[in-house]
């Protein structure tokens, strides 16, 4: 910011015909020293507001921040403290990447991505070292023009006002930041999460039938698409596995309602629509006392992490929005 420094004359400064003025008193009026005051003057130019993009970064202890946009170079992220001498591969991230990579099936995007990763940094020998660890997922079928037409008209539902409102500029091709490419940044550390808490939580201390030791285990499945609801009580929480959920391409764990499901789908798929649906997630031994009062508790950050997803639009922990 330009500054300057001004010569300001204070109060009963002798004008240059020797007199005081009349600013004083007259019992005042008498010939003083030149009380000329140095006085600093900032000159301001007003400035628009600059608005910063903030936003890319989740967790604390284990802090991820993702990068990259749906059409450009590449989409990544950055994982920051993943503890020294974790076993750790590309293959370890690729299994879950897979899974979410498009074109695997007629109910999912038809964009064709191998999503191939590659760790830039953080892991030596096989083993990560504590610091940072980056890590890289290229577009390969970057499709750009597709979109020529969204620089003229914002697409309903989408981000694309929102980011031209904000940032006064935006990415025209696929939406940017705003598209589920993001999501690519956040299976690769999740990942990595699942060897951290295999490693230090991944077997709980806990005596069942025939000393049998639980794990820990997280899963998730379709619970509904479009009208097509799976009814509580047909899927055992106790007993569900990862096999059940990878059984079909919509990946909802009961055979009969997972026909229904790529019906409905199948039906708005082919007049160019969409539909939207529930997942449903469940955690079964989890340790006790994760999260603190008030603003990080477990319901409030992951309420955070799941809204925070591309087109979320509802989450209810529990019996939820049932009550």
């Amino acid at each position: 910011m330009a500054s300057s420094v001004a010569s300001k004359t204070f109060l009963a400064a002798p004008r240059t015909d020797g007199s005081l003025g009349s600013l004083l008193p007259s019992d005042l009026r008498r010939q003083l020293p030149s009380p000329n005051v140095q006085i600093l003057i900032r000159s301001r130019t007003p400035k628009k507001l600059q608005v910063k993009a903030a936003g890319s970064a989740f967790g604390t202890y284990f802090r991820v921040t993702t990068f990259g946009e749906s059409h450009g170079g590449g989409v990544g992220c950055i994982i920051d403290g993943c503890p020294p001498r974790i076993p750790l591969s590309e293959a370890d991230m690729q299994v879950d990447l897979d899974r979410r990579r498009p074109g695997q099936s007629r109910i999912t995007t038809p964009r064709k991505e191998t999503d191939t990763c590659k760790i830039y940094s953080g892991v030596s020998e096989g083993v990560t070292t504590g610091t940072p660890i980056h890590v890289f997922v290229p577009n390969t079928d970057q499709r750009g023009h597709d979109y020529s037409e969204m620089s003229v008209a914002y697409r309903p539902s989408h981000a694309d006002a929102t980011y031209d409102m904000k940032y006064g500029v935006r990415s025209v091709q696929g939406g940017g930041r705003s598209s589920a490419r993001e999501t690519i940044g956040r299976v690769a550390p999740g990942a990595v999460a699942k060897k951290i808490l295999k490693q230090f939580a991944g077997t709980e201390v806990c005596l069942i039938s025939h000393d049998l030791m639980v794990e820990l285990l997280i899963l998730a499945y379709v619970s509904q698409a479009h009208n097509v609801v799976l009814p509580e009580d047909v899927v055992d929480h106790e007993m569900l596995t990862l096999d059940q959920v990878e059984s079909n391409i919509v990946r909802c764990p009961d055979p009969e309602y997972a026909e229904k499901m790529i019906a409905a789908i199948d039906a708005v798929r082919v007049r160019g629509d969409s539909v939207g649906g529930v997942v449903t997630c469940i955690v079964r031994n989890c340790p006790r006392g994760l999260g603190s009062p008030v603003f990080d508790k477990l319901e409030a950050e992951l309420a955070k992490a799941m809204m925070s997803l591309p087109a979320t639009k509802g989450f209810e922990f529990g019996s939820g929005f049932a009550g």
